[in-house]
């Protein structure tokens, strides 16, 4: 890797055989969010090889989630080019369909092994976060999932080193680094939520605050995005998405969109923050006898 120039996303070539810098990158993210939640597991109890047999069942289900959700965002494009469709080489995975894909592979799997869907979910959320927080680096390295255009100056300011900023540097025009600003929002989350279970909330609010934090973060981020999957909803709606945004015009400009009034993923992640936080309030005013997320037989990890 050169200092100042771009970073080939290929990182080896052997012959026709290329490894990209992104599959090591999405590669390490599940590896790494695999150990933490093994480790996390024997802490309830839980076999490890649990959480590799459920993995054989979530990694799927999250590429095809991933990809299903792009699709149908991009149907126009897909209708007219249906050899498209599974052209995942060509980009086009959305993190929210992903995550859709995982949770309900995850739901049937822990059914089937008689866990407590909600225990699991606890455990993995911390996981989950720091998968998110490596993986958009695959995002860098591709030059992709970045924001408007703004100055070097601006990167600069940022007090980003040149490599880094180089690689915004897309044909002479330099770009946000959202994938920066929502990976170290992520970081930022996974800590908190390690604090979290130091606390030892009710079962479920680990898991809850994740959807609550991620999405929040995500709905702020994506304003500045100009790759957004969008659709053209009310007036209404849009206006209040703009409003809620509002506050981020104090140092930035939204992002443009090619096309629609409305960011899906603003959308989806505003729904998610108000499903995390209702759910909370909600199991805490109806029952007061849930469990907690270690009970007397466990112990909290360091």
């Amino acid at each position: 890797m050169n200092i100042g120039q771009v970073i080939d996303p290929v990182a080896i070539s052997l012959g026709p055989l290329q490894i990209h810098w992104y599959g090591i990158i999405m590669g390490s993210a599940v590896m790494i969010a695999l150990w933490l939640a093994i480790r996390e597991g024997r802490q309830h109890g839980l076999d490890s090889e649990l959480f590799l047999d459920m993995m054989i069942w979530v990694i799927p289900a999250a590429i095809v989630g991933a990809r299903l959700y792009y699709v149908l965002f991009e149907w126009d494009y897909y209708l007219q080019n249906p050899g498209d469709i599974i052209a995942v080489w060509k980009g086009g995975l959305a993190i929210h369909g992903g995550l859709i894909g995982a949770l309900i592979a995850g739901f049937v799997f822990v059914k089937k092994r008689d866990v407590v869907f909600l225990q699991m979910a606890d455990i993995v959320a911390p996981s989950i976060l720091i998968g998110q927080a490596i993986g958009r680096w695959g995002n860098f390295i591709n030059q992709e999932a970045h924001g408007g255009e703004v100055s070097r100056r601006f990167l600069e300011n940022l007090y980003l080193p040149d490599w880094l900023i180089e690689q915004m540097n897309i044909q002479g025009v330099y770009y946000h680094p959202t994938f920066l600003y929502e990976s170290l929002w992520n970081l930022a989350g996974f800590f908190i939520l390690l604090g979290l279970r130091k606390w030892n909330p009710r079962r479920g609010e680990i898991f809850f605050s994740y959807l609550i934090w991620y999405s929040l973060g995500r709905f702020f981020i994506e304003g500045l995005r100009t790759d957004s999957l969008t659709f053209d909803g009310p007036a209404w709606l849009a206006s209040l998405l703009n409003s809620i945004w509002t506050p981020m015009n104090v140092l930035f400009e939204p992002g443009v969109m090619a096309d629609g009034n409305i960011r899906i993923a603003q959308l989806v992640s505003l729904g998610l923050v108000l499903v995390g936080g209702i759910l909370i309030v909600m199991r805490r005013v109806r029952n007061k006898t849930v469990e907690p997320y270690l009970n007397k037989k466990e112990s909290v990890s360091g």
